[in-house]
């Protein structure tokens, strides 16, 4: 590839990750907005309801956060009542993630999420969606590794 198709558009592999995931994002605007949650707060949501009171550290990492964009999300959920931030037992500098009651039953309501997003891309089989699934894991860890 010359220097100057290095620079075309439709030669960055950037790109099109970029484009899919606007895409993406949007489709999940109107179900998780029936929910009264943003994309980034579902995020933050679907960690918890896997495993509760985790430290907001934890959180970040799984997420791949820093803490300055994950904390006014934890705000925004807290003051929305969907969890609680508790100083930890063991170490008082952690601060750990609970859901509240309200955050908790929220999860019955996002149980159809998913199902929505697979209709809205019904045009691509499961499969094909694990495999690109596995690839971006991949990629994720690639880059975490530089």
């Amino acid at each position: 590839m010359s220097k100057k198709d290095a620079l075309l558009l439709e030669n960055q592999i950037c790109f099109p990750l970029y484009a899919a995931s606007r895409m993406l994002i949007q489709a999940y605007h109107e179900p998780l907005g029936a929910i009264g949650l943003t994309y980034p707060q579902y995020l933050v949501m679907l960690v918890l309801w896997e495993e509760d009171g985790l430290a907001v550290n934890v959180i970040g990492k799984k997420l791949h956060l820093d803490s300055g964009t994950l904390t006014p999300l934890l705000k925004r959920l807290e003051s929305s009542n969907l969890i609680k931030r508790v100083r930890s037992d063991k170490d008082e500098r952690k601060v750990e993630i609970e859901l509240t009651f309200q955050g908790k039953a929220l999860k019955n309501k996002a149980g159809t999420i998913p199902e929505k997003l697979r209709q809205a891309l019904n045009t691509i089989d499961l499969e094909s969606l694990d495999r690109l699934k596995l690839q971006l894991h991949q990629l994720i860890d690639t880059l975490n590794q530089s």
